[in-house]
């Protein structure tokens, strides 16, 4: 699936996937386990930010603990 991050500031579960090269199933996994930075939820929808994923594999896909860290130093 191909996904136009350009015009995309949150994504899907699928898109999120799509980008991180990672099947959705994957994505759930990673984001139980606590491996994967929060999503935002919008009403029912569970979105995820384009930058914030970006950043975060930038960073050599920290845990979300220290994502959280890593965060309150930087303006992600």
């Amino acid at each position: 699936m191909a996904v136009e991050t350009s015009d995309k500031l949150l994504l899907s579960a699928t898109e999120a996937a799509a980008v991180l090269g990672i099947s959705r199933s994957a994505l759930y996994a990673l984001h139980s386990s606590g491996r994967l930075p929060l999503p935002v939820k919008l009403g029912r929808r569970t979105l995820w930010r384009f930058e914030e994923l970006r950043t975060w594999v930038l960073a050599d896909c920290p845990s979300r603990e220290k994502w959280v860290q890593i965060k309150g130093t930087q303006n992600v």
